[in-house]
């Protein structure tokens, strides 16, 4: 039998697949995942087309969403256009607060 190293990029199909991809890795409070995330999502929409519709060459694009690239957010929110999504904010959910119980 063989096999290959799993590749998330192989997965990500939709654009729901995007946003519950980069939602899990927010949710993570990890910039590395999340950066990681990103290069999934570019690799599975083809990093040649992602690179000219940004205007840079496939290296840069690999260099840029490497561990040591770190992308600019000028960056990140155009691919993010490319894909067709945007940035929203929206408040952050406090903790659910707990009344002390009486004895």
């Amino acid at each position: 039998m063989e096999t290959r190293e799993w590749d998330p990029a192989r997965y990500i199909e939709t654009k729901e697949d995007v946003i519950a991809h980069l939602e899990a890795a927010l949710e993570e409070n990890d910039n590395e995942l999340l950066l990681r995330t990103i290069g999934h999502i570019a690799r599975s929409k083809g990093m040649t087309q992602i690179a000219n519709e940004l205007g840079v060459t496939r290296e840069k694009l690999y260099k840029s969403l490497s561990l040591k690239g770190r992308p600019s957010l000028e960056t990140v929110i155009k691919l993010f256009d490319i894909l067709g999504l945007q940035i929203k904010l929206v408040p952050k959910s406090l903790p659910v607060q707990t009344e002390a119980v009486a004895q």
